[in-house]
């Protein structure tokens, strides 16, 4: 058993597919298949169950991950450790396909302004020592660390029949054009306003990027986060009624606050939340 093996395995883990685990790892699902195999009989225990679509996880599998998770970090550091001469502290962050590019820049800026000797590797999806991510998407071995809420907000094409009414009621939304994204995890929590109008929808998306790209060309309406519906082709209208929001913030496993750039980043951020709270507690 070596680091490739572990490092396979934390990544078929996290994705629950063999096929995202090897486009995640750049090599071949064949090659990535032998590998798991290789573990597992080195092991002398079945990690994962294969199905159609997907794996599902044996108990052994969630006993390994934590440590393998630990083993591939303290290698890391190893490597860091005689390859890098001076203070930089290197951190692969993920970034999930459904945060606005404001949140990205002030997360940086956020970032640098607490480590100024960070060196950041992004990358886009669910991988990293650290992912850039909305609550309802974290694993259920990793721990979040929030930084916004951001509300949801009714997002419509800049020439809508609606566009000129400031505030829309539910009356209103009787017979819009809706675009849903049925797989998302905010779905369900979106389906009330849904309900209030006796529509089909006029398309459906895999994820909230993807809808807003739908919103921009004029296909219908949806239910975005506030910076995902900043657009040039969107107008974002207020609701007479409640609408739910989303946190963003960071997804970490705890054995990767071993790195020493993400330990230095979340106390960072930590403190940033506490004084953002002292002086929301300060106003009048």
């Amino acid at each position: 058993m070596d680091i490739r093996h572990l490092s396979a395995f934390i990544a078929v883990f996290e994705e629950r597919n063999i096929t995202l685990a090897a486009q995640r790892l750049c090599t071949s699902q064949p090659s990535l298949s032998v590998t798991i195999r290789q573990l597992e009989q080195e092991l002398g225990t079945q990690l994962f169950i294969r199905q159609p679509r997907g794996v599902e996880i044996s108990d052994d599998a969630r006993v390994l991950y934590p440590q393998a998770r630990r083993m591939v970090a303290q290698a890391q550091v190893l490597s860091r450790q005689f390859r890098q001469r001076d203070d930089r502290l290197p951190l692969i962050l993920g970034v999930e396909a459904d945060i606005g590019t404001e949140h990205i820049a002030a997360f940086l800026r956020l970032a640098y302004a607490g480590v100024p000797q960070l060196q950041l590797k992004l990358q886009a999806g669910c991988g990293g020592d650290a992912r850039l991510a909305v609550e309802e998407l974290c694993c259920e071995d990793e721990l979040f660390l929030p930084i916004w809420d951001e509300p949801f907000v009714l997002s419509l094409p800049r020439e809508h029949r609606l566009a000129d009414k400031p505030t829309l009621t539910a009356d209103d939304l009787t017979g819009l054009d809706w675009i849903t994204c049925p797989l998302h995890a905010a779905h369900q929590r979106l389906m009330n306003l849904y309900n209030n109008s006796t529509h089909c929808a006029a398309a459906e998306a895999d994820s909230l990027y993807l809808a807003q790209q739908l919103v921009a060309a004029g296909v219908g309406g949806a239910l975005l986060p506030r910076t995902l519906a900043a657009h040039p082709d969107i107008i974002s209208r207020a609701l007479s009624m409640p609408l739910p929001s989303r946190r963003v913030g960071l997804c970490y496993a705890a054995q990767a606050l071993e790195n020493p750039a993400l330990r230095a980043l979340h106390e960072h951020l930590q403190m940033s939340a506490a004084n953002s709270r002292d002086n929301t507690h300060a106003q009048p």
